[in-house]
């Protein structure tokens, strides 16, 4: 299974995905997450499905932007462009993946800005080739295995979030997910975009590198946990001590 987690605030975008592979009982560690820099051109993809699928997309893809890439002056056109490689991945391995048990899927997250966009632009892709563009109302979109990790980014991301607390909320996002998920877990790479910077910034963890993190951030649910208010349970609490002393007055 896979984690991949794209947030857009109006600062930028983060993107996180982790790098488990998991056939079976063997496990592999494959990057998820492509970053694509040139000059008027910032973007990331990252891909839940079938690897097959996703490399042999990837290889296609890249084909069209050596050929063209000046022509993709605005994001939504790379997403198309994209979707298209998927399509024709299709129409090529799908009856003999599907012959063989394999379900053809590839869930794509792209993100970034061309020269021409306005602001960042955020897509999730469908294995179809249809999309849809997150915006204010959805800040942010995760494929692969949500698991609990969706809970964090709910409470916290708006579109006023800023860069630093989005990439902490979606780190934690993913911690929660891997704690709750077999298939789901360190090594991890993230991408960060500035808005109308053309920078797109790329780093990986490993799991040494982050557990202070990790172990704080444990620390600190169950220290607030502790601290809310039990006023709202007393009754409740007082209701079952006098049963339980009724009953024991009763056998006695």
């Amino acid at each position: 299974m896979t984690y991949c987690l794209g947030i857009k605030v109006k600062k930028g975008l983060v993107a996180i995905a982790d790098t488990r592979i998991t056939t079976g009982t063997d496990v592999t560690i494959k990057k998820k997450l492509s970053v694509i820099q040139k000059d008027c051109c910032s973007l990331f993809i990252m891909t839940s499905g079938l690897r097959s699928v996703r490399d042999k997309a990837i290889v296609y893809f890249e084909e069209v932007l050596d050929k063209d890439l000046e022509s993709f002056d605005k994001l939504y056109k790379i997403v198309n462009a994209f979707g298209e490689q998927v399509k024709r991945v299709g129409i090529e391995d799908k009856a003999a993946l599907e012959k063989s048990g394999f379900k053809f899927n590839l869930n794509t997250i792209i993100g970034g800005q061309m020269k021409d966009d306005e602001e960042h632009k955020l897509f999730l892709l469908y294995p179809e080739g249809n999309w849809v563009e997150l915006g204010e109302g959805a800040p942010y979109v995760i494929i692969g295995n949500p698991a609990q990790g969706k809970a964090i980014l709910n409470r916290i991301l708006t579109k006023d979030t800023s860069l630093k607390i989005a990439l902490k909320a979606g780190f934690l996002s993913f911690d929660s997910t891997r704690i709750s998920a077999a298939d789901v877990d360190f090594p991890i790479d993230i991408a960060l975009y500035e808005n109308n910077s053309f920078n797109m910034v790329e780093q990986h963890f490993e799991e040494e590198d982050l557990a202070r993190v990790s172990a704080q951030w444990d620390r600190e649910l169950k220290s607030a946990l502790k601290s809310i208010s039990n006023h709202w349970m007393d009754e409740a609490f007082t209701k079952l001590g006098k049963t339980t002393k009724k009953k024991k007055k009763t056998k006695t």
